[in-house]
């Protein structure tokens, strides 16, 4: 039965997996605590795919010796040997008393499985669905069900919904704290997805550079990926010359032109997002940036590829001639894409709404 304490130490659980948050790729990010007594005993996190699980360093943190414990940990223990032995054998090898679970693990070699091979050693276990489990795991479970990451679109807009000028030029619409920001959602994220346009108007790289997001003194880069339907990007820009992957995604029947970097063909004619994506998730990425221009903003949002819309409004108007923040002819009021806003925040000078698609 779930205690009030219970509930607490699993929210604790839920926090330490964030120690993973940018790093653990293409695992979950799972956390665990083990108590004893009312008194914790043990702490871990997955940090590195290959590397111990949170359940394996938390038993490591209490010195091994975990018999007769309680387990809190964010996500259901693995039950099946993948780069490592299954966490649930090592819990009933552990001899710990009780496991408290805060989300089930969608994995169909999961799936309940390390739940029951719990129960069926004598292990009494609990299942608490936390809101914020679901939260920091949405791109692992959404590649897991869906087959495609988390779709993440980034826009800097006016507050008349421009994003540049006529003539391309667009730093900086917002200011230093908003662009520090954006950093955060980049060192989450599996890979970062921009058009060709994006590139050659703007020359950018695309990178995680603040130190802030160094675990054990290493930045993971996220796959930049362009689209680039005619393979116009020169082999001299930025992202091309900076180091951490890059995939050009281009149309059928065009030939790669820039040696030493990764091609691949999507669709005939404008890169087919439904098949990127795809190709994403069976290279494991769980959440997906995209920082583009308004002709690709546009074709995220008018295929239903989004999940989440970070908009960040500087409080200026660049006027009719500007660029829009998305390419989207519609006519219609019935055609309106819609959203609902899950939370805003100023930041610096700038306010940023993080956005949902209507239901």
């Amino acid at each position: 039965m779930i205690q009030d304490s219970d509930l607490m130490y699993l929210r604790a659980a839920v926090e330490l997996a964030a120690g993973g948050l940018y790093s653990c790729t293409p695992n979950p990010r799972v956390g665990c605590l083990i108590v004893r007594e009312g008194r914790v005993i043990g702490r871990g996190a997955h940090i590195r795919a290959g590397e111990g699980h949170a359940e394996i360093n938390a038993i490591a943190d209490a010195g091994r010796d975990v018999a007769g414990a309680t387990v809190y940990v964010s996500l259901e223990p693995c039950a099946f040997h993948g780069r490592t032995p299954p966490c649930s054998e090592a819990l009933v090898a552990a001899n710990v008393r009780r496991v408290v679970v805060a989300m089930r693990d969608p994995h169909p070699q999961v799936a309940g499985a390390g739940l029951a091979q719990l129960r069926q050693a004598g292990i009494d276990t609990e299942l608490r669905e936390l809101p914020e489990a679901q939260d920091i795991n949405a791109g692992y479970a959404s590649r897991i069900r869906r087959q495609r990451p988390l779709v993440r679109i980034k826009v800097a807009a006016s507050l008349d919904g421009r994003t540049a000028m006529a003539s391309g030029e667009s730093r900086w619409i917002t200011g230093p704290e908003a662009r520090a920001d954006v950093q955060y959602w980049r060192a989450r994220s599996c890979a970062i997805i921009t058009g060709s346009g994006t590139v050659l108007t703007d020359d950018p790289q695309l990178t995680v550079r603040d130190a802030r997001f160094a675990v054990q003194g290493d930045i993971r880069q996220p796959l930049r990926v362009v689209t680039d339907t005619g393979l116009r990007v020169p082999a001299d820009a930025a992202l091309l010359n900076t180091g951490g992957p890059v995939l050009l995604a281009h149309g059928a029947g065009v030939e790669p032109v820039v040696a030493g970097v990764e091609h691949m063909a999507f669709g005939q004619g404008p890169v087919d997002l439904s098949g990127l994506l795809a190709e994403l998730a069976a290279r494991g990425c769980n959440e997906v940036l995209v920082e583009a221009g308004p002709t690709l903003v546009g074709a995220f949002l008018a295929a239903g590829l989004w999940d989440e819309l970070l908009l960040y409004v500087a409080p200026k108007l660049l006027g009719s001639d500007a660029r829009p923040l998305a390419q989207l002819p519609l006519i219609a009021m019935g055609e309106a894409v819609g959203a609902t806003i899950r939370d805003f925040v100023q930041i610096g000078d700038d306010l940023r709404l993080r956005l949902l698609p209507e239901s």
